[in-house]
């Protein structure tokens, strides 16, 4: 709910600051004062269009400030958060208009588009005055406000009709997908077809690139291979093939170690230690000379197979080169590629499953939105019938209240891809129903129905929005604020208006602009603007009254003057009757 408002160099208001109060809030003042200016400012804190024609002649800008009480989870406060403003103790809403016109905003205490001012105040304040009947101005509003008050039953058959109408537009965009991409996808088919019979023309193996390139470099240098692996050999153990030796091989000087060590070492551990080193020498050394000699044997010039592998690792590369970095990512994208091949080959199996399945679900949706017209239909004839019983207590005992479901029928021709058949004719859906929901006024008997925003004045408008507000019981937003609800009406209804008022300030928070004493009398805080004069500018200022003050306050009110002995105890007497208890408690304090 609103904790306060201030206004600063707004209009004839230099600076006034309200303090709001759960319940009933009204606010009054003489013709001129500036109570118009109020409901100005809470417009301008709830996004409403700047019009630099409001800042107070003189004034550089003028400024209104809200401090708003709301739970940190509520809509407002998650907005205000996703806009970088601070909502761990209430919310600070501010907006500043300057005289040539220029608007700010801050949300939180940190700056925002005023746009985020009007999404934030959507789900704090609901103003129902002339220029701001939003909701009802908003057809969607009209069936919210219906599907509110239909209760649990049509709550769970809007659940349902949305869950099929959900399923029925994924099978329709599937089924698009399918048919109008039949060319794109038979060229990719045709691509990937082309691609695997490549691969597998090439038939590569997972690592083969490299065995490949170890081979290559072996034949390619397999003389010089072969002649290192002999001269080697012939170092360790001699060539008999050769026509002299370099020297005596390794593999009989590591002997003749051996055999020299042995005629002394076994007088002296430390000897017979290095003569088993030296013989291990010679062990390793003829056992290497038998591997190069084996190496020397294995080693083959053949140019045809170096050919061979040559060309290969050439294919390898070209493959490599279109479908992966290896082998192994040429065989993934094989496989990856195969399975959607197989997807591309049956789309036409596909294609005929789907527009199976989306006439099943055009026909779920058929059922399910009819259940849901049905109960619309039946709760629309009991909102319209209690909500006309509500105008009858506010002035209005002549109007009439239809909340009409209209089927929002398709084209000519049948049903088309986004239509349905009901009762033999083509309906469009939409996510909500098959139907629009419109509430319509017959302000006279004998009027013709029209849209409530058509057939309704300023001030009947506001008492229809009361009138809904209470039947519907939605609560929706914190706060209702009424401005010129009271037009026109006078007499017994001014009670009947201030006790619907009173209604509904027991389950949110309600503040009312008006000019009934009947209708100030039912406040849980009375708010009065007031003027002074000093001979060059009026200014306004904004007081809560109580006691004697209250009292002199609805005298004027009832009667144009403040000190008649009877305006003021007619005044007493409302008070005594239709003050809440607080507010009477209160007041018998003040007077004290």
């Amino acid at each position: 709910m609103l904790r306060s408002l201030r206004l600063q160099g707004l209009g004839v208001i230099d600076d006034a600051e309200l303090q709001l109060a759960p319940g009933l809030n009204v606010i009054t003042g003489e013709t001129g004062a500036g109570k118009t200016m109020v409901v100005s400012g809470l417009g301008l804190l709830l996004g409403a269009r700047a019009d630099s024609g409001l800042v107070r002649t003189g004034a550089a800008q003028a400024v209104v400030e809200g401090e708003v009480d709301v739970a940190s989870d509520h809509p407002a406060a998650a907005r205000a958060a996703a806009a970088g403003g601070d909502v761990a103790d209430g919310l600070i809403l501010v907006r500043s208009l300057s005289a040539e016109g220029r608007s700010r905003a801050h949300v939180g205490g940190r700056a925002a588009p005023v746009g985020v001012l009007g999404e934030v105040g959507e789900h704090l304040v609901a103003v129902h005055g002339q220029a701001d009947q939003w909701r009802l101005r908003d057809p969607e509003q009209h069936r919210r406000l219906l599907d509110a008050f239909g209760g649990p039953e049509l709550a769970a058959s809007l659940a349902a009709y949305g869950e099929a109408y959900a399923a029925w537009t994924r099978a329709r965009t599937l089924l698009h997908e399918l048919t109008t991409t039949g060319a794109e996808r038979a060229r990719e088919a045709q691509m990937l077809r082309v691609a695997l019979e490549e691969i597998e023309a090439v038939d590569p193996q997972e690592g083969e690139e490299d065995a490949l390139r170890a081979e290559e470099e072996r034949l390619a240098h397999a003389d010089g291979l072969r002649a290192a692996a002999a001269g080697a050999h012939a170092v360790l153990s001699g060539d008999d093939d050769a026509a002299e030796q370099p020297g005596p091989p390794v593999v009989d000087l590591l002997g003749a170690v051996g055999h020299t060590l042995a005629r002394v070492s076994e007088h002296d551990p430390e000897l017979q230690a290095l003569r088993t080193r030296a013989d291990e020498l010679g062990y390793l050394a003829s056992d290497l000379a038998g591997d190069l000699a084996s190496y020397t044997a294995g080693i083959d010039v053949d140019p045809a197979r170096l050919a061979q592998v040559q060309q290969r690792r050439a294919t390898l590369t070209s493959l490599l080169r279109s479908y992966g970095a290896s082998t192994g990512e040429v065989l993934r994208w094989a496989a990856d590629s195969a399975q959607r091949l197989a997807e591309l080959d049956t789309s036409h199996d596909r294609v005929a499953q789907v527009t199976e399945e989306v006439q099943a679900r055009r026909s779920d949706v058929a059922q399910r939105g009819m259940a849901l017209r049905r109960l619309r239909i039946d709760a629309a004839a009991r909102l319209g019938t209690l909500v006309t019983a509500e105008l009858g207590h506010l002035a209005m005992g002549s109007a009439q209240v239809e909340v009409v479901v209209l089927p929002r029928t398709g084209g000519p021709g049948g049903a088309a891809d986004d239509e349905v058949e009901v009762a033999g004719a083509a309906v469009r859906p939409r996510p909500h129903g098959l139907e629009d929901v419109e509430i319509r006024l017959a302000a006279n008997p004998g009027a013709p129905a029209r849209t409530v925003t058509r057939a309704a004045s300023g001030g009947e408008l506001s008492r229809v929005m009361l009138a809904l507000e209470l039947v519907c019981a939605q609560t929706q937003v914190p706060t209702y604020v009424f401005d010129e609800v009271d037009a026109g009406v006078g007499g017994s209804a001014a009670l009947d208006l201030g006790a619907r008022l009173a209604r509904l300030a027991e389950t949110a928070q309600v503040l009312v602009v008006t000019h009934l004493g009947q209708v100030a009398a039912y406040a849980d805080r009375h708010l009065v603007v007031h003027k002074s004069s000093d001979g060059q500018v009026t200014s306004s200022g904004v007081r809560q009254v109580s006691g004697d003050e209250r009292v002199s306050e609805i005298a004027r009110m009832l009667g144009g003057v403040s000190d008649s002995a009877a305006a003021l105890e007619h005044a007493r007497a409302l008070l005594h009757e239709h003050a809440p208890a607080r507010a009477r408690a209160t007041a018998a304090s003040a007077s004290g």
